[in-house]
């Protein structure tokens, strides 16, 4: 419902009608899984080791939206004792739950010199489309710059149109040249 439908709407009926209104829209669109517009304060910082099982928890959520959950063997002690490798901005709500994060690392390319990997993007599906992804993808531009790097570079499914748009309106490029090669090691 649109804010000016709404405010039209408050004209003609009673006000408690319309509070209801609102309150069952917010509440079938969280049932259909459908994203809301709203307005929340959402602070972007480093995530800290007490993040970790929250941050697992999302890795978790990610790896079942991309349909890939057999390949999530990471956990909150590999997190920890490899801590010094782990670099993630997250989203946090004001009641301290983290919503989205982004990971990234130090890589050096051959043609560019030194670089930013953007590893995952990811943002709960209920809290897409409030600007929460162009925040945490800012925040990595911006640490980037500072690091004085050349490059951010990351990946996307050729699948997840929704994040492809989304690349192309911060300007990405896309490269169809190369593809994606994992060597497991354990």
């Amino acid at each position: 419902m649109s804010t000016a439908y709404l405010a039209e709407f408050v004209k003609l009926y009673n006000p408690k009608i319309c509070l209801t209104l609102i309150f069952w829209q917010a509440k079938l669109s969280k049932i259909l899984n459908c994203n809301l517009r709203v307005k929340m304060e959402i602070i972007i910082r480093s995530a800290v080791e007490t993040d970790y099982p929250q941050i697992v928890d999302l890795f978790r959520e990610f790896a079942e939206f991309e349909k890939l959950t057999e390949r999530m063997t990471n956990s909150v002690d590999r997190m920890i004792k490899e801590k010094e490798f782990f670099n993630c901005f997250v989203a946090v709500t004001s009641d301290n739950r983290i919503i989205g994060y982004a990971t990234y690392f130090f890589c050096y390319y051959t043609w560019t010199g030194k670089s930013l990997y953007m590893d995952d993007l990811y943002v709960q599906q209920e809290y897409r489309a409030n600007g929460i992804g162009t925040k945490l993808i800012n925040r990595v531009i911006e640490f980037a710059k500072e690091s004085k790097c050349h490059k951010l570079r990351w990946q996307v499914s050729n699948w997840n149109k929704p994040a492809i748009d989304f690349y192309k309106s911060i300007g990405a490029v896309f490269d169809n040249i190369e593809r994606n090669c994992d060597l497991m090691l354990d």
